[in-house]
């Protein structure tokens, strides 16, 4: 997993979290509209994709109303966009696999900006299915050290189905299968254990650790990705050295 901690504890040092809040939401929304649609209507206990969105949306201290709204887009109480669901794979610098997940009302400038992120910045696309059989479905949340210590933290998560608890520096990482990821969010704000994040993402079974160059240019390509409006998630085994490319190196 140390490839995914370590890319998101670069997101969270660089202030991206709180500077692109406002988009966090979009996505939140977005993925909550498409979930009430098309997994199973607007009652989020017989639709595990929507109480999984419900979920990701309250650990981001999402308003009530924002969350109301997105599902009543999503089962046409109120007027909203059609969305569509695509997934892009591909390789950035060095080989390192990507997976990239758009909700887009224009297919045709979404295959066409997620093209150009990728070409622009020393990747390229591949076929479906060439890297996605290599990652998890995981929920995967942040808590920093400062706020719990291990054996608190151990108690209150595994007793809610949590798989996992690892040490990512200044953070715990909690890892929890989709499906027990509600159930350990709730377990921890019962215990007054706030997340600095968590999701539901995909986590890589091996990692491709890149160095210098390399590792600059794949963050620059994962960077231009998730800056592009229709995307909603990336995922990638992309390791590295944290403090070499916090330095430039």
């Amino acid at each position: 997993m140390s490839g995914h901690s370590k890319w998101a504890t670069i997101k969270h040092k660089k202030g991206a979290l709180d500077a692109k809040r406002g988009k966090i939401f979009t996505r939140l929304i977005k993925e909550i509209t498409i979930a009430a649609k098309t997994g199973g209507g607007g009652d989020p206990d017989g639709n595990p994709r929507l109480r999984t969105a419900i979920a990701a949306a309250k650990a981001e201290n999402m308003p009530a109303d924002n969350i109301k709204r997105a599902i009543q887009r999503g089962t046409g109480e109120l007027e909203g966009v059609s969305y569509e669901e695509i997934t892009y794979e591909g390789y950035g610098p060095g080989g390192v696999a990507i997976i990239v997940e758009v909700l887009t009302d224009n297919k045709n400038r979404a295959v066409s900006e997620v093209r150009h992120a990728f070409s622009k910045n020393g990747g390229n696309l591949g076929a479906e299915g060439a890297v996605s059989w290599m990652f998890t479905k995981k929920g995967v949340i942040t808590i920093a050290k400062s706020a719990v210590g291990e054996d608190k933290l151990t108690e209150v998560v595994l007793d809610a189905g949590a798989e996992d608890i690892s040490d990512e520096g200044e953070n715990w990482e909690v890892l929890t299968d989709p499906k027990d990821f509600e159930a350990v969010t709730e377990a921890l704000k019962a215990a007054k254990i706030t997340p600095e994040h968590a999701e539901v993402t995909k986590i890589a079974s091996t990692y491709t650790k890149l160095e210098g160059a390399q590792a600059n240019a794949m963050i620059r390509l994962l960077e231009a990705i998730e800056d592009l409006d229709d995307t909603q998630n990336v995922y990638s085994n992309f390791d590295f050295d944290e403090a070499a490319v916090a330095a430039g190196n």
